[in-house]
């Protein structure tokens, strides 16, 4: 039986300057080509000094590697925008092909050369890509980002939705065609550029976004962030609740009665890669939890009423929040989750509770009680007013 032979991958990061930009090396790994795999942009910046065969990219584009992986016998060239290594093209051959059989040449990255053209220092910089994300996770309360655009009408709907959000006094940027003979920089406001009518903008661009007012918060929203109807997790007890579902890179909560979203926003907030899953049985909280999430820049999605919704989700939960009157559910929420998951309850009533209490003894756990004391004006003087104590439940999967 023959052995396969994975074919070697070389990737060249290619800017708006062609040819020109690339050093030696890459230039020589595409002169000696004899297939060129990208996009159709990136092939019209190669020159006739590259004889290869110049095959566009067929979409969805992960098919495409996989099949390069599978029945390719010979060397395999890919030309790719900028530094494949930022949302780019290389990670996903280095997932595929494995690290050692793919060398990457990168160019400079939009990312660099539009913070060059700013004076804005790369590290302090968040770098937000609108390639498979929604228009609305480029939201944020403060702070700088550029913004990898998808095509030339992403900038005006971009500064429509910061004018939406209260963000319409952030300074707006759009950067074409980077390192190019074309390049060009439009500083305004994102306010004036949803309201004005700018020109044409090039599908290559990229925005950069100082946003303000600049009001970040990194843990525990004040609630008049969220919009709600006092269905909501209130603060203080947001903050011991997140405390317990120790939310780390990447993991997926499913926030079961969501009201608000309050929950699932934080979680999603908390740290690179965090998602979450809304149920929630009202039309009207569930597109209040989209409008939340909208403001605060984060994606969520939303199904209605658990246990029905919970096999319309695409993933098992690594963490679960109940909140709520919803303690009857705790069984089949544990059912779901993953091994070494976590599940967190909290409950109000003293028939939630006793649910709870029954499921510690089945489950074990931990149980703990929280009681939130507000000082508020009596007569003259200052009392102490209670808010309603809160049980919870806090247990991982084995």
């Amino acid at each position: 039986m023959s052995r396969v032979v994975v074919p070697r991958v070389i990737v060249v990061g290619i800017g708006a300057d062609g040819m020109a930009g690339l050093g030696e090396p890459a230039r020589r790994e595409l002169q000696a080509a004899t297939v060129v795999h990208g996009s159709q942009r990136q092939l019209d910046l190669l020159d006739d000094t590259v004889t290869a065969q110049r095959q566009v990219w067929p979409s969805p584009l992960l098919g495409a590697l996989q099949d390069i992986r599978d029945h390719s016998r010979g060397d395999v060239h890919i030309v790719a925008s900028g530094d494949p290594m930022l949302h780019g093209i290389g990670a996903t051959c280095v997932r595929i092909f494995g690290a050692d059989r793919v060398t990457v040449y990168p160019h400079v990255s939009s990312v660099t050369l539009a913070c060059a053209r700013l004076g804005w220092s790369v590290q302090d910089t968040e770098v937000i890509s609108l390639m498979t994300r929604p228009l609305h996770t480029a939201v944020r309360r403060g702070g700088q980002a550029i913004i990898l655009a998808r095509n030339g009408t992403d900038p005006a709907e971009l500064a429509a939705l910061l004018v939406a959000t209260g963000r319409g006094d952030s300074e707006f940027s759009v950067l074409e065609q980077l390192g190019g003979p074309a390049e060009r920089l439009r500083s305004t406001t994102a306010r004036l550029w949803a309201g004005g009518s700018p020109d044409e903008v090039d599908d290559l661009n990229v925005v950069a976004v100082r946003y303000l007012p600049d009001d970040r918060r990194l843990q525990a929203l004040p609630d008049s962030d969220f919009e709600h109807d006092g269905q909501i997790t209130k603060q203080s007890i947001r903050a011991v609740t997140l405390a317990a579902l120790a939310p780390r890179p990447g993991e997926l909560l499913w926030d079961v009665g969501a009201g608000s979203g309050s929950v699932a926003i934080e979680w999603c907030r908390s740290g690179p890669g965090c998602r979450a899953v809304a149920f929630e049985r009202d039309d009207v909280r569930r597109q209040r939890i989209t409008d939340n999430g909208i403001r605060h820049g984060v994606d969520i999605e939303i199904h209605g009423a658990a246990p029905g919704s919970f096999e319309q989700a695409s993933t098992h939960p690594d963490a679960i929040f109940v909140g709520g009157e919803t303690s009857e559910l705790l069984g089949e929420c544990y059912s779901y989750l993953k091994p070494g998951g976590r599940l967190v309850a909290n409950a109000v009533t003293a028939e939630s509770e006793a649910a709870l209490v029954k499921f510690h003894g089945l489950f074990g756990g931990r149980l703990a009680r929280f009681q939130h004391y507000g000082g508020e004006p009596l007569g003259r003087f200052t009392g102490w007013r209670p808010a309603m104590p809160i049980t919870q439940w806090i247990v991982e999967k084995p």
